[in-house]
């Protein structure tokens, strides 16, 4: 059954609510200036609140998330978030606060941020966190931002940031937002970083080097510490991008092996919003040689008290409004406070052995190039499959149908027809298993009826598009002022 728009559902004079009318009533005039009011009235939907419940469980049950199905999206780590985390989070103690209050009446929203930073410092091996970036990508700004002013206080005419063939797409986009030219070198057949390609790379002219770890493989650079001892020697900074960070925790501090800068996913490893656009929250770590040029406020605690100091002669400056997302880290700092240390490296144990489970049921169906080293996720190859007419792709609509979100496909590029699978470690056994047993069911109907692929998806809402057109010729239902 098509499912209609709100509008279409409409019903004259319908409302969802019922108010006494105002015994002191005044005309809307009387509060707001003609010339910013409506001429005619906005074109809204009228329905009952049952009809308004009904229409949006519906919309929501059609999209997949993962409270609804596995969803093991490479790179992403889309697990499951407790929901103990938004309870508390909306706490009126917390949603009532206003960012220009006086900060004797914000003592307990600035020590959860100070005790989030001193966990995170501690967890990564860093000297100083800020919270303020409100992504990833917004945290890598801040960090290569960090390295360009470190390099030009010190009079050094940087040119260059180094990075694998692995790295994220926005590691050279940041890169070049600030100058740089990035420099990418080839992994070796480990899918790791090449050492002997490395050093031929360096110079004087290298400002740092951007590595994720696990890389995008889900292979473990093992070699990262003679790769610092490399950039360091030119006076280059390490920068980690911790996208990956859950592979590590309670094992690996980034500041132990030769990093010098971190940024943190919250949303990707301490269980805070993922998707939609936000409100997000990312995070920054520098060692102490660069904590004074982190963005402005810092959190610092003298007296008992804690308080926002400005005063930061070489910082990069603010970065968002106000300090950051506050209610997102609350959700991480009580998903911290609720594991402790050992829960900590549960993930880390959970995410490598989940992992490691799934390749190797998989890898006879699926190839896997490098296997060595795996960490929190690997990436197969639908390679083989195109003999039979199928593309990675029509395996991934073909997931949608067995009622699994597909995994992340044709990324990194250095695995052709690229599937990459990230089970994250709360998904049980029972989970992998069945998702085992889909993919290897899939490999038998591209080979026996590969047709049922290339016109998958058969059983959601809306089959296969065409997803170019899509793009071109949107096709958006809504007109508020008609």
């Amino acid at each position: 059954m098509e499912t209609k728009t709100i509008f279409e559902k409409s019903v004259k004079g319908r409302t969802g609510f019922s108010l006494p009318k105002c015994k002191n009533a005044k005309d809307i005039e009387d509060f707001f200036p003609k010339d910013i009011l409506r001429k005619v009235k906005p074109n809204l939907p009228e329905v009952s609140e049952l009809d308004a419940m009904r229409h949006y469980i519906e919309i929501s049950a059609k999209n997949h998330f993962i409270e609804k199905g596995f969803y093991p999206l490479g790179s992403c780590t889309m697990k499951y978030n407790p929901k103990i985390n938004d309870i508390v989070n909306i706490l009126p103690g917390l949603t009532n606060l206003h960012p220009f209050q006086p900060e004797d009446t914000i003592q307990g929203a600035l020590q959860i941020m100070w005790e989030l930073q001193n966990i995170l410092q501690e967890i990564s091996g860093m000297n100083a966190v800020s919270l303020q970036p409100v992504a990833g990508a917004h945290s890598e700004f801040a960090g290569v931002n960090i390295i360009y002013n470190y390099h030009k206080n010190r009079g050094n005419k940087k040119t260059k940031i180094i990075m694998p063939d692995s790295a994220h797409g926005t590691n050279p986009a940041t890169s070049a937002l600030h100058g740089y030219k990035a420099i990418e070198i080839k992994s070796n057949n480990e899918g790791k970083v090449d050492i002997n390609t490395l050093k031929d790379a360096v110079d004087s002219d290298v400002a740092g080097f951007m590595l994720t770890n696990p890389n995008t493989l889900g292979v473990f650079e093992t070699e990262v510490k003679e790769i610092a001892e490399i950039i360091h020697s030119v006076g280059g900074l390490m920068y980690l991008d911790g996208a990956n960070l859950n592979a590590m925790l309670g094992y690996i501090r980034p500041g132990d092996i030769g990093f010098d800068i971190v940024h943190f996913n919250l949303h990707k490893t301490f269980s805070t919003p993922h998707g939609g656009g936000g409100p997000g929250a990312g995070g920054i770590g520098v060692v102490e040689k660069l904590s004074e040029y982190l963005p402005y406020p810092k959190i610092e605690k003298r007296d008992e008290k804690y308080f926002f100091k400005y005063d930061m002669k070489n910082s990069i400056g603010k970065i968002h409004t106000f300090y950051g997302n506050f209610l997102v880290m609350v959700r991480a700092y009580i998903y911290l406070k609720m594991l402790g240390e050992s829960g900590l490296r549960r993930i880390a144990e959970n995410a490598v052995i989940n992992t490691n489970y799934l390749m190797t049921k998989l890898k006879n169906y699926f190839p896997v190039p490098f296997q060595k080293d795996v960490m929190h996720e690997f990436v197969a190859s639908g390679e083989k499959f195109k003999q039979f007419g199928v593309k990675t792709l029509d395996i991934a609509k073909r997931l949608l149908d067995y009622g699994f979100h597909a995994p992340t496909i044709y990324f990194p590029l250095i695995v052709h027809e690229a599937l990459m699978i990230e089970p994250t470690e709360t998904e049980s056994k029972e989970t992998l298993d069945n998702f085992i047993e889909t993919m290897i069911k899939i490999s038998e109907e591209a080979e026996s009826n590969p047709e049922k692929l290339k016109n998958a998806p058969q059983n959601t809402p809306i089959g296969r598009l065409d997803e170019i057109a899509a793009i071109k010729n949107l096709n958006v239902k809504f007109n508020f002022d008609n």
